[in-house]
């Protein structure tokens, strides 16, 4: 029997050198309308899950054995749909009473591991800290849908153009220790901003991600080159190994929970929008209150101009927290980047009165009927506008 969890995860990724990981999202589970289901399969990496290109005009099955986490097996299928308006691959077919495809799953993680072209072992995490686990201790960071990793290649650099690179080296040349969460975020959105003539006057959605996608490489560039020599190195023992480990992952998973609170700030401050970071006068010290804690403690400022937003990386676990958070507010926001949340969970947020922020560019990884209720970044800076004007 496999065991739960994101251990046996990335144990099977490393030992196999190879694993996709990818957000299970409402096409997956049927939730779309459309006339079957399964896991769509990212089509730029193809070769790793099946021997059919992706040539139009062709339908293609391919079988394949997928040993899943609780020790089951099933003969599945890797369909390649090449006809009419389709253009996706897809994983389905898995017998009877198969327990990873319901509709609560969406925004948990898949994990598949290619032990051969017809031969897969799959996993899938639910819980926030088995998903940040597998991404932190693999090297990768989903920051819209899917990520693959790969042994044989070297961390992938990507940077928007010559003039980021140029930006981000320079940064990573001067760099002796660790910088700071802001001192990462600063360098990541002045880079993009010197780089893109445009940036600044792009809509918020996309300048949120673009800054979380493009401070996650810098952060890589950084790790790479301080702890690199120290990993080459051969260690005296297996305790001192394993320290030096914990210190990379602790690094990294703390790096991506301050990430998305520094771009917030960022967007809230471009926009002109009066706010204060957790204040420790309000009560349960909400990431961030607008106008601001002093306008929070008097009792004379009205409710429905102020906001109590809780700024989350993930939100299928951690959401309830902000309900203990500026308890004179009924109504709550969290703001988000996790790519889907299932429908019974929405609901859960919308019966306690929390609406939920989320850049545009991920609201058609939700449920469709959960769609419209969504705000994205700019509308809900608009609301806030509008509350104070």
């Amino acid at each position: 029997m496999v065991l739960w969890g994101s251990e046996n995860a990335v144990s099977d990724a490393l030992r196999h050198g190879a694993a996709i990981l990818k957000y299970i999202s409402p096409n997956d589970v049927g939730l779309t309308g459309a006339h079957q289901y399964g896991f769509y399969l990212p089509k730029s990496v193809w070769q790793m899950y099946s021997p059919q290109s992706p040539d139009r005009g062709v339908v293609h099955k391919h079988p394949v054995r997928v040993r899943w986490q609780d020790g089951r097996t099933t003969d599945s299928v890797v369909t390649w749909y090449g006809k009419g308006t389709r253009s996706e691959y897809r994983l389905t077919r898995f017998g009877r009473d198969f327990p990873f495809l319901g509709a609560d799953l969406v925004g948990s993680l898949l994990v598949i591991i290619p032990r051969s072209i017809d031969d897969f072992l799959a996993y899938v995490l639910e819980s926030e800290e088995d998903i940040a686990d597998v991404q932190a201790k693999l090297g990768l960071e989903i920051i819209d849908t899917w990520a693959v990793y790969r042994r044989e290649l070297p961390p992938p650099v990507e940077t928007e153009n010559e003039c980021v690179g140029r930006e981000f080296n320079e940064f990573v040349a001067h760099t002796t220790d660790f910088p700071s969460g802001l001192e990462f975020a600063s360098c990541a959105r002045n880079a993009l901003v010197k780089c893109i003539a445009d940036f600044t006057q792009r809509p918020s959605d996309d300048r949120l991600m673009r800054c979380v996608e493009q401070e996650y490489e810098l952060f890589k560039l950084v790790e790479r080159k301080l702890y690199e020599p120290e990993i080459s190195r051969a260690f005296k023992s297996i305790d001192e190994f394993l320290e030096t480990a914990n210190s990379i992952l602790q690094r990294r998973k703390s790096r991506a929970g301050l990430s998305l609170e520094h771009h917030v700030e960022d967007v809230l401050k471009d926009a002109g929008v009066p706010f204060e970071r957790q204040p420790r006068s309000v009560d349960g010290q909400p990431d961030i209150i607008i106008p601001g804690a002093r306008q929070y403690h008097d009792p004379k400022w009205p409710n429905e101009k102020l906001f109590a937003v809780g700024v989350k990386r993930t939100c299928k676990d951690r959401w309830r927290q902000v309900l203990n958070e500026a308890t004179r507010l009924k109504r709550r926001h969290i703001l988000t980047i996790q790519p889907g949340i299932s429908g019974r969970q929405l609901s859960e947020m919308r019966r306690a009165q929390v609406t939920v922020v989320v850049p545009s560019e991920l609201h058609d990884k939700y449920p469709p009927d959960w769609r419209a209720r969504l705000l994205t970044v700019d509308r809900f800076i608009e609301t806030v506008r509008r509350a104070l004007a």
